[in-house]
C-alpha cells in the first residue's frame, strides 16, 4: 500500500515522483475533470444558482484509473495548483472520489523542487471552500453571461457570435482606442537641429532649439521658423551654462504573471497564451542533464512581488560569488506590490539561481531556453547595485534663444551588466566634449524640421494586458485566454503586433455599449472582480453576488430583447477594389466559420462569393494551372497542379480523353510507424481528409486522426491528435495505455 498524490499534469507528476519515492503513487487528471454541460446553461438561477455539473467527454478514462489507485492507497493527496482553478479541481476530484472536505488531503506546491515538494507535504490542509466558492461564481458569471446574450448576439447580428465578461471589456478597450484615433486631429510643430564645433575640432556635436531664457518655446508653424532662424543668423554661439551630475537607475522587480507576458510579448515576440504555456513548462518540471526532472520556476500565476527569504540569501551569494562585492545591492531591495493582489505566491522566480540559463540551455528546447533566461536574468538583477551615470546639460546661447545638448556616460553598470529595461536598451551613452562656460562655438548646419502630432498607437498584446490590469479587468492569468477568444472570434485582427479592431468587434461593442452598458464597463467589470475577491477571502457570499448582478441584467436583457424584436443588424464588409465577374459591383471582404472570404455587396441580390488569399487579399484562381514534374503514369504527359474544393492537386492536362488525378503528398514531417515511410496528407473522394503512408500501396498504414512527431511518455507508441467541437488532444495509438493529453493548436 501506498500514499496517492494526484496533480493536473503528467510532467507535474513525473518530477514530484522524483522527490517522494516508491512509497508515494503521483498520477494526473488532465486538467479539470468536471464542469458545467457544454450545451445547456447548466445553473439553476432560480434555485440559489446551483450548478449542475458532468464529468467532462474523455475524462472517463482517467477518473477510472483514479478511482482504482485511490482505492489501493493508504491516504490521497490533492496537490492541483495553488490558485483558484487548481483548488477547484480538487474540489471536484475528492467529490468524485467521496472524500472529506474536512480532512486535511489538500496540498500545495510554489516550486517544484525538492524542498518545495517536501515542505508543501509538510502543511496538508483542508480544502479552501472559499477559493472553491470564488471560481464556482466566476465560472457561473461567465456562463450566465455567455448564454443568455451570446444567442441574442446570433439573432441581431451573425450566427456564432459570442459574449463574455472579460472578453467584451477588451474588444471595447481597443474599440475606443480606434475611435480616438479616427477622431484625431494631427497639430504641426517644429524642431530645430544644430551641428555645433569647438575651435579647432573637426567632430560635431548635437545640440537641439530650447527656448529662450524665460523657459522653453514650443515651434508651431514655418513662419515662427523663420523669425528664429533671422534672428540667429550669424549670432555668435556661446557656452551658457554647463550642468554636471549624476543619475542613478534601479532594477525592475521580478515577474508577476502580467509583467512577465508584457515582457516577453516586447523582447521575444511570444504571444500571452505561447508565455503561459512554456512557463507552466518549466514550472511543472523538464528533464535537466545530470538532475533528472527539476522544476525550473516557481508558480507562474501571481500578482505577488514578494521573494522568500532564502531565496534572497541564495541571491546574494550567487552575486557576490560571480560578479563581486560591489555589484551586490547594499541593502536588501523589498518590492511592494501595487493595488489588490492575490499574495498566496511569490513572484515569479528561478528555483535555483545557480542553474543558469546556460547550464540549462541543452535540456530545454529555444522558446524554454528565452523565457527561462529572461526569468532568470530578470530575478538577478534585481538584487544587483543600480547603474551609475553621468549627466551632462548644456545650454548654448545664439542671440536671445537657447539651444541644449545633453549626454551622459556610464561610470558603473551595475545591474545593467546583466539585464536592462527594454526602453532603457534605446537610450544610447552619449558623450560630449569638455565645453566650459564662455566658449564661442561655430555652426556647422543647422537644419529646421516640420513634425504633426501622432494618434495614440493602437493596443499590442503587451499594452492591452497592462491596459486590463491597471483597470482591473480580469486576472493576469485570464489574459492569454481572453486575447486568444478575441481573436478567434474575428472581433479583432492582428496587424503585425498591433491589435485592430473587425468591423464585426466595433458593431458588437456599440451594440453592447448602448444596450447593456454595465457589461462592457470597465468600472463596473473591475467591480465584479473585486467581489470575487472579497469571496475569496470568506468576506461575502457568493450567491449574493451572482443575485445582485443577475437581478439587473435579466431585466435588460428581457427589455432589449423586446424592443429590438424586428431588428436584425447587417454587417458591410470590408471593400476592396476586386470587380464582381457577375455584376460588376465591388467585392467586399467577408468572415466565415472557415475564415474570409470576398462576397459582392450586391447581396441578396448577386450571391457570387470567392475564395481569397489571407495575405494578399486577392482572389484565388480557381483555374490557375502550374506545371509539376510528376508523369501522368496513364498517358505520360506531365501533370499540372490545380486548386480544388479541399486543396490543391495533380490532374492530367490531357482531360477529358485522360481524367487521371493524384494528391499532392503534403508531408507531416513524421515516420511511419510500420516501415519508416513518410507520412503524408490525403484526400478520399469526397473531400474528407486523411493520413497515410507515402509507401501505398506497398505500405498500407492510414489514420483519420493525424499523426504525431511525439510519442508516448507512458509506452513510448506513437502519438495521434484527435480534434472535436471541444477542441484537441493527443492519445496514444495503444488504446490499452490510455494515454491522453489536451493538445495546444498554437
Amino acid at each position: 500500500m501506498s500514499k496517492l498524490i494526484i496533480v493536473e499534469s503528467p510532467a507535474k507528476a513525473k518530477t514530484i515522483k522524483k522527490y517522494l519515492g516508491k512509497d508515494f503513487e503521483v498520477v494526473a487528471s488532465m486538467g479539470h475533470v468536471r464542469d458545467l454541460h457544454k450545451s445547456k446553461l447548466s445553473v439553476d438561477v432560480d434555485k440559489n444558482f446551483e450548478p449542475e455539473y458532468e464529468i467532462l467527454e474523455g475524462k472517463e478514462k482517467v477518473i477510472k484509473e483514479i478511482k482504482k489507485e485511490a482505492k489501493n492507497s493508504d491516504a490521497v493527496f490533492l496537490a492541483t495548483d495553488p490558485d483558484r482553478e487548481g483548488e477547484a479541481i480538487s474540489w471536484h476530484l475528492a467529490y468524485i472520489l467521496g472524500m472529506d472536505l474536512k480532512e486535511k488531503n489538500r496540498v500545495t506546491f510554489n516550486e517544484i523542487t525538492k524542498s518545495g515538494v517536501k515542505a508543501g507535504m509538510a502543511k496538508p490542509r483542508e480544502i479552501d471552500i472559499n477559493l472553491v466558492n470564488a471560481q464556482q461564481a466566476r465560472r457561473i458569471l461567465d456562463r450566465i453571461v455567455g448564454y443568455k446574450l451570446s444567442p441574442f448576439l446570433s439573432r441581431k447580428i451573425k450566427m456564432g457570435l459570442s459574449a463574455g465578461r472579460v472578453q467584451s471589456v477588451a474588444v471595447r478597450i481597443i474599440v475606443d482606442r480606434e475611435e480616438e484615433i479616427r477622431k484625431f486631429v494631427p497639430e504641426e510643430y517644429w524642431t530645430i537641429d544644430a551641428k555645433l564645433l569647438r575651435q579647432g575640432e573637426s567632430e560635431s556635436f548635437d545640440a537641439a532649439f530650447y527656448g529662450t531664457q524665460k523657459g522653453k518655446l514650443r515651434i508651431e508653424n514655418k513662419e515662427q521658423v523663420d523669425e528664429i532662424l533671422g534672428k540667429i543668423k550669424g549670432a555668435a554661439f556661446l557656452v551658457d551654462k554647463v550642468k554636471k551630475g549624476t543619475r542613478k537607475r534601479q532594477p525592475s522587480p521580478p515577474f508577476t504573471t502580467s509583467t512577465l507576458q508584457q515582457e516577453a510579448s516586447k523582447r521575444l515576440n511570444f504571444t500571452a497564451k505561447k508565455t503561459m504555456k512554456i512557463a507552466q513548462e518549466l514550472y511543472e518540471g523538464i528533464d535537466i542533464k545530470g538532475k533528472g526532472a527539476t522544476g525550473l520556476i516557481t508558480y507562474m500565476r501571481t500578482d505577488s512581488l514578494r521573494v522568500s527569504e532564502d531565496a534572497l540569501k541564495n541571491l546574494s551569494v550567487y552575486i557576490k560569488t560571480r560578479f563581486g562585492e560591489d555589484y551586490l545591492v547594499s541593502k536588501t531591495r523589498y518590492f511592494k506590490s501595487k493595488g489588490n493582489v492575490q499574495d498566496g505566491h511569490e513572484a515569479i522566480r528561478p528555483t535555483a539561481i545557480d542553474l543558469t540559463p546556460e547550464e540549462a540551455k541543452g535540456s530545454l528546447n529555444r522558446d524554454q531556453y528565452k523565457l527561462y533566461k529572461l526569468i532568470w536574468e530578470r530575478f538577478a538583477a534585481s538584487q544587483m547595485a543600480e547603474c551609475i551615470l553621468n549627466t551632462k546639460s548644456v545650454d548654448i546661447l545664439a542671440g536671445d534663444y537657447i539651444f541644449r545638448a545633453s549626454g551622459y556616460t556610464v561610470k558603473f553598470d551595475g545591474f545593467t551588466v546583466l539585464y536592462q529595461d527594454i526602453n532603457d536598451n534605446a537610450e544610447k551613452a552619449k558623450l560630449l566634449p569638455e565645453l566650459k562656460e564662455g566658449e564661442n562655438l561655430s555652426v556647422e548646419k543647422i537644419t529646421p524640421n516640420q513634425h504633426f502630432t501622432e494618434p495614440p498607437a493602437r493596443y499590442t498584446e503587451a499594452s492591452l494586458i497592462k491596459a486590463l490590469e491597471e483597470e482591473g479587468i480580469g486576472r493576469p492569468s485570464t489574459y492569454a485566454a481572453t486575447i486568444s477568444t478575441i481573436t478567434a472570434r474575428d472581433y479583432v485582427e492582428k496587424e503585425e503586433k498591433s491589435l485592430k479592431p473587425t468591423e464585426l468587434g466595433e458593431v458588437v461593442t456599440n451594440l453592447l455599449k448602448e444596450r447593456f452598458p454595465n457589461i462592457v464597463n470597465l468600472k463596473f467589470t473591475a467591480k465584479m472582480e473585486t467581489d470575487l475577491d472579497t469571496i475569496e477571502e470568506g468576506k461575502e457570499n457568493w450567491t449574493d453576488v451572482l443575485d445582485e448582478f443577475y437581478k439587473d441584467f435579466s431585466k435588460t436583457l428581457e427589455k432589449v430583447t423586446k424592443d429590438m424584436k424586428d431588428v436584425k443588424i447587417r454587417l458591410k464588409g470590408e471593400e476592396t477594389d476586386i470587380v464582381c465577374d457577375k455584376c460588376g459591383r465591388k467585392m467586399v471582404i467577408k468572415s466565415s466559420r472557415f475564415g474570409k472570404f470576398l462576397a459582392c455587396s450586391g447581396y441578396p441580390e448577386c450571391k457570387n462569393t470567392m475564395k481569397m488569399d489571407p495575405k494578399t487579399k486577392q482572389p484565388l484562381d480557381k483555374t490557375a494551372e502550374e506545371e509539376s514534374d510528376v508523369v501522368c503514369d496513364k498517358c505520360g504527359r506531365k501533370m499540372v497542379v490545380k486548386f480544388g474544393r479541399y486543396g490543391k492537386f495533380l490532374a492530367c492536362p490531357g482531360y477529358p480523353e485522360c481524367k487521371n488525378i493524384k494528391n499532392i503528398e503534403d508531408k507531416l514531417g513524421v515516420k511511419c510507424p510500420k516501415c519508416g515511410g513518410e507520412i503524408v496528407k490525403r484526400f478520399t473522394k469526397r473531400g474528407r481528409i486523411f493520413w497515410g503512408c507515402n509507401k501505398y500501396p506497398d505500405c498500407d498504414f492510414v489514420s483519420w486522426d493525424e499523426p504525431s512527431e511525439k510519442n508516448c511518455p507512458k509506452c513510448n507508441k506513437m502519438l495521434f491528435i484527435k480534434r472535436n467541437k471541444s477542441g484537441a488532444k493527443y492519445y496514444c495509438a495503444d488504446k490499452e495505455c490510455g494515454f491522453e493529453k489536451k493538445f495546444d493548436e498554437s
